[in-house]
């Protein structure tokens, strides 16, 4: 009988073990559900959310930081056709994003409206240099105006030029370049973010994530509208900001280590400014094959469909990623993939981005002209680049730290646990099988006997 009762404990104990395991190995998965569940219903746009509350606020400190080119030969370039050569300033950093949402309205549909300020606020001590330092650049009027103007009256803006007594390059502060300046040509203020400062972006109506985590933050309209109309494709009039980005444009580089956060870090793949020739999707981004070498030109995209016709390109800094010509119309530029590349960093479990760098240039073109005095030197189209900017913000310590208590903390306690369960489930179930083999081999041998 006591045999009996030693073989069956033997037998529980091996079921117990084989039990706890189980539980360990179920732990984690179940866990993370839990985990991920409780994080998505905070992840809603909604009050009452941690989202929400972060949402509403300025959130995370962004910057703004700009580089200017500094042009050094401009009567060479003015008097010869020499290429210009171009140094960067900078950089010139300015707090953003610094103002909470406004007029925020809930709709039915799941959606939520909301107005969005815009102001800049000069950090000096994140800054090399003033915004009164002084730049010679593109002459934004006789840049823009030459474009816009049909060549049957060049000779209008030709007088308009000499009797303002402006030219090609202009001398202005960073102050002036960036926020505007009292144009003689235009007789209106003209700069490369002017206006800014008072303004206001949308309205935007965002998906706020209730019925659908997924699409928290998609823009689901821009000022009413659900695709722009600046340009007679559908590819390129599509919406795609979001606070979660569009990953058919990026690439996974590898995992990083965030203030003790593993993120994933994600890069502009190479193919969205390549040109329409490597990528058909860009073709409305060639207006015209003159300027851009029979669309061939890659690098820069021309946004001036949606800038009023004025002859605007964007790319990434110092042209990388563009056409080597790019370069050698304009010297000084020195292209770098890590300090130029535009990159973000993604907490997988949440979806969350922690860390951004959104890097971008601004270029404008001109050309030669036989009647402008200014330009019948020129040789050939040229993208002069105008600033290009590094707008980037990263979680603070604080919530770094908050982060790593409620989510990270508990994860690895699971972990943790699910080890302990696994190893001792595993030992009582090993020991108790064993120990019930050894019994009952005794016992058949004691029968025997």
């Amino acid at each position: 009988m006591g045999c009996c009762n030693r073989r069956c404990g033997l037998i529980a104990g091996a079921v117990v073990g084989a039990v706890v395991a189980i539980l360990g190995g179920i732990l984690i998965p179940v866990g993370k559900i839990i985990i991920e569940g409780t994080v998505e219903k905070e992840a809603v746009i909604e009050p009452g959310t941690t989202a929400y509350d972060n949402w509403v606020s300025a959130g995370a400190t962004v910057y703004r930081q700009f580089w200017l080119f500094d042009l050094k030969n401009p009567l060479e370039v003015l008097h010869y056709g020499a290429a210009p050569v171009v140094v960067e300033k900078g950089p010139y950093t300015y707090r953003t994003r610094y103002l909470p949402k406004e007029n925020i309205t809930f709709h039915s549909n799941n959606t939520v409206a909301f107005l969005l300020p815009i102001g800049a606020i000069f950090d000096p001590t994140m800054s090399e240099g003033s915004e009164e330092d002084n730049i010679t650049s593109l002459n934004l009027a006789v840049a823009g105006a030459y474009a816009l103007v049909p060549k049957p009256l060049h000779s209008v803006l030709e007088i308009l030029i000499k009797s303002t007594n402006s030219s090609l390059f202009q001398r202005r502060t960073v102050k002036e370049m960036l926020w505007g300046y009292p144009d003689p040509i235009l007789k209106e203020t003209l700069g490369l973010f002017s206006p800014y400062n008072g303004t206001y972006d949308g309205y935007y109506n965002v998906f706020n994530g209730k019925d659908d985590i997924s699409k928290v933050s998609i823009i689901d309209r821009w000022r009413g509208e659900t695709k722009l109309t600046f340009w007679d494709d559908e590819y390129c009039n599509m919406i795609n900001g979001t606070g979660k980005m569009h990953m058919s444009k990026w690439n996974y580089e590898k995992t990083v280590n965030l203030k003790g956060i593993d993120v994933y870090r994600f890069s502009l793949l190479p193919s969205t400014l390549a040109s329409p020739v490597d990528n058909p999707d860009n073709k409305c981004f060639c207006k015209n094959p003159e300027t851009s070498k029979n669309c061939t030109l890659a690098g820069v995209l021309d946004i001036g469909s949606c800038q009023e016709g004025r002859p605007i390109f964007i790319s990434l800094p110092h042209f990388l990623h563009g056409s080597p010509s790019l370069r050698e119309d304009v010297l000084g530029l020195d292209p770098d993939e890590e300090h130029h590349k535009t990159f973000f960093d993604v907490e997988p479990l949440t979806g969350f981005t922690l860390n951004f760098a959104k890097r971008i240039q601004v270029n404008m073109m001109y050309g030669p002209s036989k009647v402008i005095t200014v330009l019948k030197k020129v040789k050939d189209y040229t993208l002069f680049p105008l600033v290009w900017l590094n707008e980037t913000a990263m979680l603070d310590d604080e919530t770094a730290q908050m982060f790593q208590d409620e989510i990270i903390s508990n994860i690895n306690m699971l972990e943790i646990l699910q080890e302990v369960l696994l190893g001792v489930g595993v030992v009582v179930f090993v020991v108790c099988l064993v120990s019930y083999c050894v019994v009952r081999k005794r016992h058949n041998q004691s029968k025997l006997a």
